[in-house]
């Protein structure tokens, strides 16, 4: 009896050891539940819309009709489907079921609402800081003299010319 108590607590201790790796795996139809419940569809929806946005700009020889029938659904479906696997692999069943629960209370929802314009905002700010870092490191170098006036590197000392290739005599 106690070599058998033995053999299964080191069964226990092997598979709790495993942990994550014998973790169940969610299915297509749970990660596909959470993208839904997360408004992901529509959210690449607006992101294709934005891109065609930018390309009928910077590409105004095309018509707006071609950028109209670009804009559709299929293409954030298609996205959705290239990302299931990336979850099931990052994430568990339980994972999953637990991000369902998050994302399907109040808060999930006004998380899910709110993002957008919190990682746009925050986005600004983080483009401003960077300009002012740069700002500052580009004057910081040139009182060094590490940059010139112009903010580029002073000019190297001209290098000696190369000896001209003598011609073979024929």
């Amino acid at each position: 009896m106690r070599k058998w108590i033995g053999v299964a607590a080191g069964l226990l201790l092997a598979c709790g050891s495993m942990g994550p790796a014998m973790a169940a795996q969610p299915s297509e139809q749970q990660v596909r539940q959470l993208f839904e419940v997360m408004h992901l569809a529509q959210t690449y929806g607006q992101m294709n819309s934005q891109m065609a946005g930018v390309m009928a700009q910077a590409v105004p020889c095309v018509s707006a009709s071609y950028w109209q029938n670009f804009i559709d659904t299929s293409g954030a479906q298609q996205l959705l489907s290239r990302m299931v696997p990336i979850y099931q692999s990052h994430f568990t069943a339980e994972d999953i079921a637990g991000l369902l629960k998050f994302y399907q209370s109040p808060l999930g929802q006004k998380v899910v609402m709110q993002m957008p314009l919190t990682v746009a905002e925050s986005a600004k700010i983080g483009q401003q800081w960077m300009r002012e870092r740069g700002q500052v490191m580009i004057k910081s170098l040139q009182q060094k003299g590490t940059l010139d006036a112009n903010g580029r590197c002073p000019a190297t000392p001209a290098a000696t010319p190369p000896a001209p290739v003598a011609k073979p005599a024929h």
